[in-house]
């Protein structure tokens, strides 16, 4: 007998549970599990394929570039691993699509889902990078590549190219506003639009507070 999606489903989850094991940027299974638990939420009230949503939300960051500065090995492991558990070659190609198109890739570039599936996975994972644990997960990973918190005389860029987005090495304070306060208005659906708007006032909120004990008005 064929595996199932149920079967598929817990096999994958083993298997990126294992892979993302020890990882200490702020992608890490935690990460993983948050983004799947609300990529299914927002599956469920638009109406989305909750099999293909779950499958890439719980494959989207293994090898993800940041981890191998190569923007193909995600979508080609997820790829190997799909098709090693008998997953039909049309699902397979629709997960991998979706890994292919949600990164974000700079401030000035486009990242069009072409899914309503990919809309809720690509709505999912960057909610995941708003409000406390955005935050969080900010300085985590500033802090593993050995970043500074802030430098008042290194402004952020507007980077209009992946290339660019890749080569960026500022602060971890410029990321929030090179990319994290621009989630909520990329949000593609209105439920991934909603939670967005209290989480993103929690950055202002964090970033005014920061901002004001830095330069001793607080």
């Amino acid at each position: 007998m064929e595996p199932d999606a149920a079967t598929w489903i817990a096999r994958t989850a083993e298997h990126v549970r294992q892979q993302m094991a020890g990882d200490a940027t702020g992608h890490d299974w935690f990460h993983i599990e948050r983004v799947r638990r609300m990529a299914l939420r927002i599956a469920r009230e638009e109406g989305a394929d909750p099999v293909v949503v779950e499958l890439a939300a719980l494959l989207h960051d293994l090898d993800d570039w940041k981890r191998t500065g190569d923007p193909e090995a995600g979508p080609r492991q997820a790829r190997a691993w799909l098709t090693s558990q008998q997953v039909p070659a049309p699902l397979v190609e629709h997960v991998c699509q979706i890994i292919q198109e949600l990164s974000f890739k700079g401030s000035e570039v486009p990242t069009p889902m072409s899914s309503l599936e990919g809309c809720c996975v690509q709505d999912a994972d960057r909610l995941d990078a708003l409000g406390a644990i955005g935050i969080a997960r900010a300085f985590a990973y500033g802090g593993h590549h050995g970043r500074l918190l802030y430098d008042p005389e290194q402004p952020p860029e507007r980077h209009a190219s992946f290339a660019a987005y890749q080569r960026s090495r500022g602060p971890t304070l410029n990321h929030f506003y090179e990319k994290l306060l621009l989630l909520a208005e990329r949000m593609q659906t209105a439920t991934g639009r909603q939670v967005a708007q209290q989480r993103h006032r929690f950055l202002e909120q964090f970033l005014e507070r920061f901002l004001a004990e830095w330069e001793g008005r607080l």
